[in-house]
């Protein structure tokens, strides 16, 4: 009897110990982060599709760079830095600027010090390149309002910070399809044209600085990489051989089940607790 009591005792204890997130693969399998990680190291490039407010991601990408940098050698990138403030970023990385100084000199996002900047300083700290990827931000809001042919006033110090023109376009990605179905009304043809000088320009940067032999991590919002589309894309059009590993990031309130809506979205799916308090 007394072993009985001790049993439910335990089963108790230990039904009531909660996950702040779940591994799951494409099938919507359980996997361990061990198992993650060995898939992840032998890519040539691993997108890590988050979501920006997450706290759990924001850890889970420092955690996942460290131990790939334990594996490989890494070049890192990130859309949250724009391509004309790479100088700054690179003043950083050398020490030459303060942080109080970057923030001065580059357009960092809000939510920077607590989320971005630690991959930063990983990377400063182990004398990684660090990449700014993305558009500039006024560029992409151009081809919102006038579409591709607004890039065509840039000048050539501009079209430096951007994707090579004229960029191709697949409108009838599935990506970039839900977008107009998501938007509704607001949607417009031009607002799908703007993601895509995100997706093209990053995927330029990225592949312009892939070392060969070496691993580039880039961190992303998962809907740049999901499904293995937009950067994924086109990357795959400039070299159909690379070796690219994508991670999702998704929230849901029973994180033990992986909801169909997120099988596919990519390699692996890491599934965090809708309670998970964000960042911003």
């Amino acid at each position: 009897m007394f072993a009985l009591v001790c049993l439910f005792i335990f089963s108790g204890a230990m039904a009531q110990k909660k996950a702040a997130y779940v591994i799951y693969n494409s099938k919507g399998k359980k996997v361990s982060y061990s198992k993650m990680l060995k898939t992840l190291a032998k890519q040539d490039i691993v997108m890590f599709g988050e979501l920006h407010n997450n706290a759990i991601a924001h850890w889970l990408e420092l955690e996942v760079t460290k131990d790939l940098g334990a594996k490989r050698n890494l070049v890192l990138g990130a859309e949250m830095y724009e391509a004309d403030n790479q100088n700054a970023l690179n003043s950083y990385l050398s020490s030459e600027y303060t942080y109080k100084q970057l923030d001065s000199a580059a357009r960092l996002w809000n939510n920077n010090k607590t989320d971005y900047a630690p991959l930063v300083d990983y990377a400063k700290d182990n004398n990684l390149k660090f990449i700014a990827t993305n558009i500039p931000r006024r560029y992409a809001s151009k081809v919102h309002k006038g579409g591709f042919e607004a890039l065509d006033t840039l000048s050539d110090l501009e079209k430096s910070w951007i994707a090579p023109l004229p960029m191709q376009f697949d409108s009838t990605m599935p990506t970039y399809v839900d977008i107009l179905s998501m938007m509704g009304e607001h949607g417009s043809m031009n607002l799908v044209r703007a993601q895509a000088t995100k997706d093209a320009t990053m995927a330029h940067f990225l592949y312009t600085n892939y070392v060969p032999g070496s691993l580039f991590l880039h961190y992303n919002g998962s809907y740049h990489s999901n499904k293995k589309e937009g950067i994924v894309w086109y990357l795959k059009q400039v070299n159909s051989n690379l070796n690219i590993g994508n991670i999702a990031v998704v929230s849901q309130s029973d994180i033990y089940k992986l909801s169909d809506e997120s099988k596919d979205l990519a390699d692996f799916i890491i599934c965090v607790d809708e309670d998970m308090t964000p960042t911003y």
